[in-house]
Order: structure tokens, then sequence, then C-alpha cells
């Protein structure tokens, strides 16, 4: 990897010469396929303006996968007819299992429940030669970190969560299937040049603070939005007072405000965590690197300019929790309570959740087990349930090892599977509480849309620290303050938390685990066969979709007109409808099922031309059975959240062909282009008032701007159901290599076909 970053970057210097640069440009522009093209093209002023407007073609070093969104992903890859990847991936086993009882049983519930996916994963991982992680192996994010993340590295992951990997001064970008499998085939990978957001750290950590905080504070100032288009880098005298794991936790939850990847350079903490994870021999070569002529340390060059700048004093720092139904809703430890009180939330804590691939490393079990020594010294035991989710089989058997595990099971803690549960909505709840019942849980996770968790819409998860998480859970309120507050124990006295003490890493070296929950690395082997069952209820091969008419798209219908909030959740649902993830046309019965309709301001509910009532995806699945294409519109930030590639399958499957919003997410944007749907984007927002549902539509230029390579403006011509005509004006992103899957139905067609 070394020798062609060390090549690569000599020729990034030679375009643009002695230009000081970030971080994440030395890293990103190191992995172009073509430097010259990439820097110096159409509108970057000779390479001067780089930065949002080149479109960089890059070759990533790998590609990671979790088993939810691999199944689509190897669906799209086996149709492409190679022996092998062109670059090594890898795949685990993390999204599919339930957390209900305890870490045995669930595992052993969710393999007999998922056996022919996991087999289809694994035969998949053989014939191919990807590595294969199974079930409780581990989550995605955080065995990348611990197995194949090093510095100056490049990957793409099917996961927004990927940019974990950011915290080891990586590269990591979420995306959806379809663009994995274009790094899989050896295509360079198209993503439009990210400016770059510097966020200064200062001071030091103390007390009750913790990294989660710095994310939580920045989600808060930044909006679910304020990231789009940007690569957040940190840096700055506070950088070198983070453990590494720390600052994955920061990177983990870049996907929050929308970021492209978030990256921290390397440090003393970083060499410690390659030392601990038993990688002396890739800290060796990294060395060699960056101290070689040709080479680059993995830091900004001095004076290196930064698109914009915010600060942050971690000395200063107080804990945040953050939400409801969104994780930029951003409320200080200290005024939480008034918060609580005056929005009128539940004050009874149901339960706290810790873990997860956003904080489950040594260091923040530890500091969770430094709390659970004192409460229990003092005679006291969670007041609400107290759920612990290891990232890891070689977190799990190193706290096994070291005791804390059992501390926390003395105290009464419910230890999970080494999965994603509940973060991701796979979590069967014991507690009573029914759907449609208000009450608050509080988690270490890093997103919490609503019904995410539990499938109920008025479970409100607030997001915090694991020590935050854990004092709550003991005090079973969401108004207590561990800073200030105390608990009466049994004996009637007062006690007092002091503030969380943890450890960076074991003494000894990291434990691997169990053995058959090691991951398997073999060779492809194209004798191997797919195991598909044709009579699959989950398992579907994809046919291809048809490609883009002759001329422009015309007798369109708005299927619904969206209103609020949008996310990949509520457009393909995730929690019991994960086990459709590799059958289109089962999934595509949850289509925008969670979807406000803007008319009636009911969720899901739509109307067929002659007023009839029906569900959003029924109506969608009634009108492709009588071929009647269609649009969707919504507002702002449309597709926020997941990479889930699905959320744009299932419209295209069932006959959406334009989505037309206010503003898009990042990720879903280019995986409706991947899928042959175009996204445009209102001109005038105003224009949202001019559309409704059963509207007919017809483009404009269109078909004229795909031919021209993604150059060229469209509209959309609005024919009222009074026969009033409107039109709109749009805007889009959409690039030549964009304009290519489009006019050929798909990525997946082009690239079959090359």
């Amino acid at each position: 990897m070394y020798s062609k970053l060390r090549t690569n970057y000599a020729e990034v210097r030679r375009v643009l010469d002695s230009r000081p640069l970030t971080l994440a440009e030395k890293i990103l522009y190191s992995h172009l396929h073509n430097v010259e093209e990439s820097l110096l093209g159409d509108g970057t002023n000779n390479g001067r303006d780089v930065r949002g407007k080149a479109n960089l073609r890059l070759r990533p070093d790998r590609v990671n996968m979790q088993d939810a969104s691999a199944q689509m992903a190897l669906l799209q890859f086996m149709s492409c007819n190679l022996e092998r990847p062109a670059i090594p991936a890898s795949i685990h086993c993390d999204h599919l299992i339930v957390g209900y009882k305890g870490a045995k049983s669930d595992l052993e519930a969710g393999i007999e429940t998922n056996k022919e996916v996991f087999d289809f994963l694994e035969s998949a991982a053989k014939k191919y030669g990807m590595d294969f992680w199974p079930p409780g192996a581990g989550i995605i994010h955080q065995t990348v970190l611990e197995s194949y993340a090093l510095p100056g590295m490049m990957m793409l992951g099917t996961d927004s969560h990927s940019p974990n990997a950011g915290g080891l001064s990586t590269i990591t970008i979420g995306v959806g299937g379809a663009d994995a499998v274009e790094a899989l085939v050896g295509a360079p990978w198209e993503l439009k040049a990210p400016k770059i957001l510097g966020v200064e750290l200062t001071g030091k950590l103390s007390g009750w603070s913790s990294a989660k905080d710095v994310i939580l504070n920045l989600a808060g100032q930044l909006t679910v939005r304020g990231g789009t288009g940007f690569i957040i880098e940190y840096f700055g005298e506070g950088v070198d007072t983070l453990t590494c794991t720390g600052m994955a936790t920061i990177c983990n939850m870049g996907a929050e405000v929308g970021a492209t990847t978030s990256i921290f350079p390397f440090t003393k903490a970083s060499v410690r965590y390659l030392q601990d994870t038993r990688r002396e021999n890739a800290l060796s070569e990294y060395g060699n690197f960056a101290n070689s002529k040709e080479g680059f340390t993995m830091q900004a060059d001095p004076h290196a300019k930064y698109d914009q700048v915010i600060k942050i004093d971690l000395s200063t720092l107080e804990p945040y929790l953050n939400g409801p139904f969104t994780p930029d809703l951003s409320t200080p430890l200290s005024k939480f309570k008034d918060t609580v009180k005056s929005e009128e939330w539940p004050e009874k804590l149901s339960a706290g959740l810790i873990g997860s691939c956003t904080n489950s490393s040594y260091e923040d079990m530890t500091k969770v087990e430094s709390l659970v020594k004192q409460a229990s010294s003092a005679g006291l035991k969670p007041s609400a349930e107290f759920y612990i989710t290891p990232g890891s089989e070689q977190i799990r058997s190193t706290l096994e090892r070291d005791g804390t595990l059992d501390t926390f099971e003395k105290a009464g803690g419910i230890l999970l599977s080494n999965a994603c549960g509940p973060c991701i909505g796979q979590w069967k709840r014991q507690d009573g509480v029914q759907k449609g019942t208000p009450n608050a849980i509080l988690s270490s996770y890093n997103r919490n849309f609503r019904g995410r968790n539990d499938g109920n819409p008025e479970t409100m998860n607030f997001l915090a620290s694991p020590e935050i998480v854990t004092a709550m859970a003991y005090a079973g309120s969401t108004t207590f303050n561990p800073i200030t507050d105390t608990i009466k124990t049994a004996d009637g006295k007062e006690f007092k938390f002091d503030p969380p003490v943890g450890v960076e890493g074991p003494s000894k070296p990291f434990l691997s685990g169990e053995e058959s929950l090691q991951p398997l690395r073999q060779s492809a082997d194209p004798d191997i066969p797919i195991a598909i069952s044709p009579t699959s209820e989950r398992l579907a091969l994809l046919r291809p979709f048809a490609p883009f008419p002759k001329g422009e798209l015309t007798g369109l219908k708005v299927l619904v007109k969206v209103t609020g909030k949008c996310t990949t959740d509520t457009i393909s649902a995730a929690g019991p409808w994960l086990k459709y993830k590799g059958h289109l046309p089962n999934i595509s019965t949850n289509t925008l099922m969670t979807a406000v309709n803007k008319a009636t301001g009911t969720v899901n509910e739509a109307f067929d031309i002659d007023g009839s009532k029906d569900t959003i995806p029924g109506l969608a699945q009634r009108w492709k059975d009588r071929g009647q294409e269609w649009l969707v519109v919504a507002e702002h930030n449309y597709g926020e959240g997941s990479a889930r590639e699905h959320a744009a399958l299932q419209p295209r499957y069932l006959g959406g062909r334009v989505v037309l919003v206010k503003s898009f997410a990042r990720i879903h944007e280019t995986n409706l282009k991947k899928q042959g749907v175009v996204p445009l984007t209102f001109a005038d927002e105003a224009d949202y008032d001019a559309i409704e549902a059963c509207d007919e539509v017809e483009t404009v230029g269109l078909y004229d701007m795909l031919r021209n390579h993604g150059r060229g403006e469209v509209s959309l011509k609005v024919k009222k159901k009074d026969g009033k005509e409107v039109v709109i004006k749009t805007t889009h992103t959409i690039t030549k290599d964009q304009s290519g899957f489009i006019l050929a139905g798909s990525a997946l067609n082009m690239l079959s076909n090359a």
C-alpha cells in the first residue's frame, strides 16, 4: 500500500507543486486514478480551486461490507461475472442478530434464523476470496479499526458510520452497494472533491467529559446538514490528548452531520493502538513511509487552509445529551433537567444501553466499570434495564479476561452479542413498553431517529457518553445529573458518583477470543457454488433495470408529497425488514411506509388518481403493475442517515424515475444516480408548494443533459388536475459518469457490460 501511496503522492506534488495540503487532501488525492485529469480538470482553475469543484476519480485500497448491505452488493457483483474482486474486501455479519435475552442465546437464535443469508455470504466470500467475519465476531467498524485500518489508507464501507476508521488516520467513506461494486470490479470511484472543515481542539478533557461529547457538541453546532460536502479534519494541541479509540468515536458520528468522512492526525496514541492490536509490522511500514523523502506524515502541512474552522476547548467542554428523534438536538448536561421538564419529556428512564460500534472501546468500558464498582460498593443496582454491547470478540474476550464483564453482570447488566443489536432496531424489549407508549432511553449509540431502536415511534432515545448513560441508568431518571446529584441507598445514605476513570488499553495485549469467531481468510475458488435457493423468500437474483428511454420522461405522476424529515429509515425501514435485504421484491413492500403525507399530515397514506386511499408502497405497487412511472417530492436533507442503497433500489424497482427535493443527503443522492433514478433539487424552494400528489410531470432538457455528460439545465412541466400548467426549474449534480449510469438504466448495467 505504501509503495503505491509514495508514487501517487509524488505525482500530486508534481501537479500541485508546493501548495500546502490538509491531511485529508494528501491521502485523498494520492488515491486518484489520474492525478492530472482530476486536479486540473474543468472548473478547477488549473488546480487552484479543487475543493467543491473537481470530480475525483479514485482508487480505494479496500472495501468493507456489513451483512445487511453486503447481500445486495454481492448480488450486484455477481452480475459482473468476475472471478475475484480487484481489491481486498471483507464481509462482516453484524446486523442480523436481535438483542433479547443475552449474548449466547441471542447469537444462537440469530444464526438459526438467518442461516440461509449467512450461508450465502460465506459461500460468496469463499468463491471470490473475501474475508468473512462470522456472526458474533463483532461490528464492522470496530473490527475494521482493529484489523484493517492503517494510516494513509483509503477504504469504502457499505455503512454510513464507516468513517470510524478515520480515528486511525484513514480516509474511509460510507457508500451504497453499487459504489462498492464499482471499486470491487476495478473501476474508478467518483466523488465531488469535498471542502475541508477544520475543527481545532485545544485543552484536555477531564471529569465527566469524554470524546463522545466533542461530536455531540459539534452536531449541535453544525446540525444534520452542516457537514454536507465537507471532510471534517481535526487538528490542534487537544488532539494529542485523545486516545485512538476516542478519535474513532468522534469520526464515527461525523455521519450525523452529513460529512463525507472525518479524520484525525496520527499521534502517539495511534502508535500505542497499533501495538496493542498486534500490528507492529504495519507500524514499521508506516514509519518507513513517513520518514522517506517521497512520503509524508499523517498531519496537515504547515499553513494548510481550511474552508471553515470551528474551535472546541476540551478543558471547558461539558457532557451533552442529544435528542430525541434527531442526533443534532444538543443539550448540555447542566441544562438537561430543566429541558426535560419544559419539553415534558419522560422523567423515568426505561433503559440504558452502552457499547455498539461508537463506544465499546476498552477505555469506554473501563470508565463504566469504575462507576459500576462505585455503585456496587454502595449496594446499588441499576434502576433501569442496563444493556452492554461489546463491539468485537477481541474487546469482549479481553474485557472478560480482565474482569470487567464480570463486574457488569454481577451488577445486573445484560450482556448482548458482539453485534449491532438495538442500535439499528434489532431489539426485542422485555420491559413491557407497548408500541405507541412514550418512554425515554439513553444510549451511547450514534443515531436516534424516531422508531429506530425498537420500532416504537414514541421511544425517545437520548445519545450520550457511556459514562453518562450508566450513571443515569442507576438513577433511573432523565433528570439526574451525576456531577451534582445523589442517589439514596438502601440504608438511607446519599451516594454520589466520583468522575469515571478508565484505562486506554489493556496491560497485556488484546486477546483474539473464541476460535469459532475468528475471520475466515481465503483465496478465491471459482468452483465454490453460491448458496441461493430458487424458492428463497430472503434472497433473489437481480434483474437489470431497463435503460433510459430515447427522449424525455413523460406522463410521470407524483406518488406522494412528503413533509418533514425523510431519512433512509423512512424510505426503507430496518429492524424486522433487515431479513429481506437480499430480496428486492419483498423489501420493496416497506417503501416510504413511515413518510408523512404533506396533504393529510398522516403517515403512510397515499391517494390514487380516482381518490382511492392506499398505503404509499401499496400505491407504488399498484402503479407499477399498470405501468405508471412516478416521482416523489420532499423537503430538506432527503435520504439523511445510513448508506442504505435499498432506499434507492426500492423506488426504482417500483417505477420511481425522479426524486424532487429541497436538498439531498450526499450518500443517498449518489445511490439514486447509481440505480438510474434522477435526483433533482428545486432551484427555488418555494416551488415545493407548486406541485402536489397525482400531478402529471414531464421533464424538459433532461435527455439532452444526460447525453451531454451532465451539462445542461433541467426543468419540469407540471400539469395540474384542473389542466393548468406550471414550469418548475431545478438544479442537479449529475456528472459525466453518472449520466452514463442513468442512460444505461443503472451503474450495474454499465459495469456488467464493460
